[in-house]
């Protein structure tokens, strides 16, 4: 075990192959622009074909390499041959982004369906569960890894009208902190970042229009929304050799919205 925490603490992004699903906007994008940055070789993926070409286009032209591969992660062929697609392109994976969600359908309980249930569950926990089965058969294979699950704050507490997003977030947290207990002894971190409120498109979504949103901005003690830059600077540092020690935890960043 030593020498497989000495591997995974020794490894720099520079050398590293990073896979980030929902790779398209928000968050997911920010985050793989910023792995770039750092010379990490980067893996976008997403369901939108012509969207993932002109990032991982955007990429190359920074001086480093990308490729864009496509996958829904509510279809576990899909989920597999994604990582078994990064291997034989890149050799190994040793960072993964679970980023790939979706708020659903907002609504109060009483107008909540199987549907909507499944909407909601089959991107943001069947999605996590899949990617983290075939992202750790490969890190277990090399004895190192990191994996970084995007959940929300809304995985600490309830929030009304968004009852199914936020049972979905909960879940991701158990299955974060379940995973890293399972593989902490094979020199694989899991770790989950929660971000607050965030300028997205879902931010856009939820709020619906700019009063909403300035009355939500009113109950955050840094008086602002985050930026997804913000959020990816979290996740490229959990992903590094700076943390090695650090793993079962969320990292929520939501400008004190929940302290």
């Amino acid at each position: 075990m030593e020498n497989q925490i000495k591997s995974n603490s020794h490894r720099t992004l520079s050398e590293s192959v990073v896979l980030v699903t929902g790779a398209l906007a928000g968050i997911g994008r920010a985050t793989a622009l910023a792995f770039a940055a750092e010379g990490a070789r980067v893996v976008v993926s997403g369901r939108r074909e012509k969207e993932g070409q002109a990032l991982a286009t955007e990429i190359r032209n920074t001086g480093t390499e990308a490729e864009f591969i496509q996958a829904d992660v509510r279809h576990e062929n899909d989920v597999k041959k994604l990582i078994d697609q990064t291997v034989t392109r890149f050799g190994r994976l040793d960072v993964a982004v679970n980023n790939a969600g979706t708020e659903g359908t907002p609504g109060l309980v009483i107008d909540q369906t199987a549907e909507s249930y499944a909407e909601t569950f089959d991107t943001n926990v069947l999605g996590v569960l899949l990617s983290m089965k075939h992202e750790l058969r490969v890190m277990q294979e090399q004895g190192s890894g990191s994996i970084i699950n995007v959940s929300s704050i809304v995985g600490y507490k309830g929030f009304a009208g968004a009852s199914v997003y936020t049972a979905s977030k909960h879940a991701v947290e158990g299955l974060t902190k379940s995973a890293a207990i399972e593989v902490a002894a094979s020199g694989i971190q899991v770790n989950a970042i929660a971000p607050g409120p965030i300028e997205t498109g879902m931010l856009s979504r939820f709020t619906g229009n700019e009063e909403n949103k300035s009355h939500l901005i009113a109950k955050i003690p840094a008086q602002r929304v985050g930026l997804p830059e913000e959020v990816a600077q979290a996740i490229v540092f959990l992903g590094s050799n700076k943390s090695p020690f650090l793993t079962g935890q969320s990292i929520v960043i939501d400008g004190g919205f929940l302290a």
